[in-house]
């Protein structure tokens, strides 16, 4: 069987949102749902911010992939972000990661991008291995983040520094 990629609205939220927290405990990320919820339904009220897919195993979705939309004078236009990609374990290892990819970038192409950047945690050799096979490339250069919003702290942190 191969995937099935459904775009995803508003009434996929509570879906989105389930597979948000089991990605964010294998990852190891903080989830906090309220805070998801409202930036989920922000990403998916406003398409100019990019799009989401539920990938379905015939009516079941089993995953979902976000492609985030921005700009680069580096990368000469538009660029995107893989902010987030999930499969359920049982659809892992299967082929399914790599046609979910291969997906978004026929997407991110045909919208005028022009680089398509992910980032992947340290101890996911298995997923490092896949991008890299995609041609997915370490640029040798480090992601740094600082979190600039006041009025809460980053979801995870302890204090709002």
């Amino acid at each position: 069987m191969n995937p099935r990629f459904g775009v995803a609205s508003e009434s996929d939220a509570p879906v989105l949102l389930e597979f948000m927290r089991q990605y964010y405990a294998f990852d190891g990320h903080a989830f906090d749902e309220p805070r998801a919820r409202a930036a989920l339904l922000t990403f998916l009220r406003d398409s100019s911010l990019g799009r989401a897919w539920l990938i379905y195993d015939q009516q079941s979705p089993v995953g979902y992939i976000v492609l985030t939309l921005g700009y680069s004078l580096e990368f000469l236009g538009r660029d995107a972000f893989i902010d987030e990609f999930f499969l359920i374990e049982s659809h892992r290892s299967r082929g399914w990661g790599r046609k979910a990819m291969e997906f978004v970038e026929e997407y991110a192409r045909s919208q005028g991008v022009r680089a398509i950047h992910l980032e992947v945690v340290h101890s996911n050799r298995s997923a490092l291995e896949v991008y890299r096979k995609l041609g997915f490339h370490d640029r040798e250069h480090h992601l740094m983040t600082k979190w600039v919003e006041r009025r809460f702290s980053k979801p995870g942190a302890e204090s709002g520094d």
